[in-house]
């Protein structure tokens, strides 16, 4: 019997470094797919605010945000125009919904949305290029006025279009 858990313990150690082997994951951790040898550089011009209701600390906000995750999460060289990449756009809208009616009619829950319309310009391969919106959204309790959330609001949504920015733009997530 000893004879036999020898021959299973050879056979898992033998086994095991195989099957280590084979399940290796591997990943970048920023999701960029660059071909650094061609793109150097990219330009994103300031976004401006083109929405009916306008929040001056919005835009500043979304711009900061956009052209820190580029300088963050790639080795591109942030340059005014004239770039191997270019992002311009504006932001189309920052609004606020009654979303849910209670039983006695009044609002329970208020959505505020920001929408960003975005031209990607890829002057290595055009066939990249597009225009497109990208938005987010949070909902909030209509017992609470906007300006108690909305700095708050604007800094997740800011960021979490961003990344939606980000994704569209340079990562490759085939």
């Amino acid at each position: 019997m000893d004879w036999i858990k020898k021959i299973i313990r050879v056979g898992l150690l033998a086994v095991l470094p195989v099957v280590i082997i084979a399940c290796t994951v591997s990943y970048k951790f920023n999701g960029a797919s660059i071909n650094y040898d061609k793109v150097k550089t990219i330009s994103i011009e300031n976004f401006p605010i083109k929405s009916e209701y306008v929040y001056a600390p919005l835009a500043t906000r979304f711009n900061e945000d956009l052209k820190d995750i580029f300088v963050r999460q790639t080795r591109l060289q942030l340059v005014k125009g004239n770039a191997d990449l270019e992002i311009d756009g504006e932001i189309t809208g920052y609004s606020q919904y009654n979303q849910s009616v209670q039983g006695d009619g009044y609002a329970s829950e208020t959505k505020l949305t920001l929408t960003v319309n975005v031209r990607f310009v890829n002057n290595t391969n055009h066939e990249e290029d597009f225009e497109q919106q990208f938005s987010a959204f949070r909902v909030y309790p209509s017992t609470q006025l906007l300006s108690a959330v909305q700095d708050t609001y604007i800094a997740e949504m800011s960021k979490e279009i961003a990344d939606q920015i980000f994704n569209a733009t340079v990562a490759n997530w085939e």
